[in-house]
């Protein structure tokens, strides 16, 4: 059940609902939270040369942000253990509420919206059990708390919206605490999976990897035009071995590790930042610890290989692209398996893009 002021705040704001579309915002195609020289954390709009059309002050460090279909909205979600979400009227460039998860529960710094926009779920931990859940708010009635449903896991970083309308959800298997800050309590029973929910928060599929690649954290995810969806990892087993970090899910329950390079592996301090799906069956993976970008063909074979410092944001772009961001500022666009650096700001990109879907 929603707390009082969490529905109080919905009434107060719900005449405030923005209205405009992208096209008011300057038509990004991507969202990014980053920091000022000045110390200011922001979130800005990019478009596919590297502008930035917006730039709206925020409290504290973003990591990603829901965008809305259709209306020129984001929710910015506090990343782990953070417990507010800032809904951004991002034409008027205003911050018009601010969510708060519910007592005993933290947010992952993601979350997405329904096809319609009138829904937003956001992945949630129970801080008492360990268990993961996720929120589901009604944006109608000025974000009002809903319910919420399992995550079918522990850790759920990530959740996307897939093209038929379905919602995936990177559950990354590490139970925290925010007593114990990020520290890791579960590392030797970790189970990561994919999990495949209707709106409704009905279970429709879920993948696991293999037993051995059990400490294989799930973290981030993308999804292609046909549904297949890539799946970024960040490893926290052996540290001298060095598993596949991506793989690629089709349905039925599988996930199919992606062919990279076993000497590219050694250098990525097992972390992959963020993945993207671009082009016609392209998909893309930075890992910013290695200065790496790498790229597959639809067959998850390793196509290509780009560096970049500190490189980690990735979103499709037009004309079959991938736009990529890095910490010192720089835009660069991804081009048959070649990175060209389109633009420069004053700032520090965060890790991730989040890409819009009216593009």
């Amino acid at each position: 059940m929603p707390s009082r002021r969490a529905f109080l705040a919905g009434l107060t704001s719900a005449s405030l609902t923005p209205t405009l579309g992208w096209a008011a915002a300057g038509n990004p195609i991507a969202l990014s939270a980053a920091l000022r020289t000045d110390g200011q954390h922001v979130l800005v709009g990019l478009t596919a040369t590297g502008a930035i059309t917006f730039e709206i002050s925020l409290p504290a460090r973003g990591h990603a942000a829901a965008a809305h279909p259709d209306v020129a909205e984001a929710v910015a979600i506090a990343r782990r253990p953070g417990t507010f979400a800032k809904v951004i009227d991002c034409a008027r460039g205003t911050v018009t509420q601010t969510l708060l998860a519910p007592p005993g529960r933290h947010f992952y710094g993601h979350g997405a919206f329904s096809s319609d926009g009138t829904l937003l779920f956001t992945p949630e931990n129970d801080i008492a059990t360990g268990q993961g859940r996720i929120g589901v708010w009604d944006r109608s009635a000025g974000y009002k708390r809903l319910d919420s449903f399992t995550s079918a896991g522990i850790g759920p970083h990530e959740i996307l919206r897939l093209p038929n309308g379905l919602l995936a959800v990177a559950n990354g298997g590490i139970r925290t605490h925010p007593a114990s800050g990020r520290d890791k309590l579960n590392l030797d029973t970790m189970r990561p999976n994919l999990a495949i929910f209707d709106i409704n928060g009905q279970l429709t599929d879920f993948a696991e990897l293999p037993a051995d690649l059990h400490q294989n954290s799930l973290r981030h995810i993308a999804a292609a035009h046909d549904n297949t969806i890539v799946c970024g990892f960040q490893w926290q087993g052996d540290p001298f071995a060095a598993p596949p970090l991506v793989a690629l899910y089709t349905g039925d329950g599988t996930l199919s590790q992606a062919q990279m390079d076993d000497t590219a592996l050694f250098g990525l301090d097992g972390y992959i930042g963020s993945v993207s799906a671009f082009g016609h069956s392209h998909y893309a993976a930075s890992a910013p610890r290695g200065n790496t970008t790498f790229v597959f063909d639809g067959t998850g074979a390793q196509t290509g290989t780009v560096r970049a410092t500190d490189v980690c944001g990735l979103c499709a772009a037009p004309q079959d692209t991938c736009l990529v961001t890095d910490g010192t500022g720089r835009v660069h666009q991804l081009r048959d398996n070649k990175l060209a650096q389109i633009a420069k700001h004053s700032l520090a990109f965060d890790n991730h893009l989040v890409a819009l879907t009216h593009t």
